[in-house]
């Protein structure tokens, strides 16, 4: 059997993270959070605009060391909320920072509505991944933690990622 690490950032509401922790509930796979070495602080506004200046400016924020080296895995799921229609910057970092050659890695995205071009921007971060099992995840688009997207199809993407273990 292969074995998975599901990898993800998660700010605000936690989203990111609530669909991580689902796909680790059901495939009982090592799960690790990225942090930025310097939290982001101050009103949801400010973080939200520090957000678009960095993606506009193609930041890469330094992130905390992870205990786990990714050539222990076969499998790596990763996961991030839409900043700005891409990646947050912090999984930009972490991307850049591996080599995933003979990996499949399996990139998912919370959104509010406007999914921009994440999935495409990380698949061209993974170099010499085998990108599959995709998966973007529709939230309120106010800002809430209301699911848009059905559990179902949550569930489904779930069990495509079992299939590959």
């Amino acid at each position: 059997m292969k074995k998975l690490l599901i990898i993800y950032y998660s700010w605000s509401n936690g989203n990111t993270e609530r669909i991580a922790k689902m796909l680790q509930s059901e495939t009982d796979s090592d799960i690790l959070k990225i942090d930025t070495v310097v939290p982001y602080s101050g009103s949801y506004d400010d973080v939200v605009n520090q957000g678009q200046n960095e993606v506009q400016r193609g930041y890469e924020p330094e992130i905390k060391p992870l205990d786990i080296n990714i050539a222990d895995y076969d499998v790596i799921a990763v996961g991030t909320p839409t900043w700005w229609y891409t990646m947050a910057p912090a999984v930009k970092t972490f991307l850049h920072q591996q080599d995933f050659t003979g990996k499949t890695v399996v990139p998912f995205m919370t959104n509010g509505g406007w999914p921009g071009h994440v999935i495409k921007d990380m698949k061209a971060a993974c170099k010499g991944a085998n990108v599959v099992c995709d998966m973007q995840i529709q939230f309120d688009s106010t800002g809430g933690s209301n699911l848009e997207t059905s559990q179902e199809q949550i569930n489904e993407w779930i069990q495509s990622v079992k299939n590959l273990l």
